[in-house]
């Protein structure tokens, strides 16, 4: 077989029930949503209360972490690198415990959807692996509330900048 840089054919993130909270697919390895769900119940079945960090299924090579009630997942073909698999699953993984300061665990992740969405995409795209280093991707990702124009920023972030500035002034 040639060599490729199309490695990951997914990554996808599943909470506690089995159910995606986030993912991407870049192949059309599962055509349908409904062969993508199935997928990843039986995915879910056979990891969730397994040890090992790689598992084969249907012909996919999958690298996998579980922590709290979050299970983070890498799918490659059967002939890829598991080490490549498994830099792109710590890439991810650390990345997302960057990003979520308070501790990995679905509520905190689904309030920071977007930046661990952005993350995910700096990471690979299309199935090309991007980037593994997770302070990179966390440098990409990240915006801070003052390098926004005003009008740009929402109106909770706004109170949030008043609220910050009033404590500073009563210190």
């Amino acid at each position: 077989m040639e060599p490729s840089l199309y490695i990951i054919k997914g990554i996808i993130l599943l909470d506690n029930d089995g159910n995606r909270i986030m993912g991407k697919y870049y192949d059309s390895t599962f055509s349908s949503a409904k062969e993508k769900g199935e997928f990843e119940k039986k995915l879910f079945n056979k990891t969730y209360k397994a040890n090992g960090e790689i598992i084969m299924i249907d012909g996919l090579t999958i690298v996998y972490r579980s922590i709290v009630d979050l299970h983070f997942y890498v799918i490659g073909s059967t002939n890829e690198n598991e080490v490549i698999l498994v830099s792109v699953l710590n890439c991810f993984y650390d990345t997302i415990s960057m990003i979520l300061k308070r501790g990995v665990e679905k509520k905190s992740l689904i309030e920071y959807m977007d930046t661990c969405t952005l993350a995910l995409d700096e990471i690979c795209d299309s199935g090309i692996i991007l980037e593994i280093d997770p302070m990179a991707v966390l440098h990409r990702v990240s915006i801070r509330d003052n390098d926004l124009p005003l009008g740009e920023q929402t109106l909770f972030d706004v109170f949030k900048m008043a609220k910050d500035q009033l404590k500073s002034n009563f210190r």
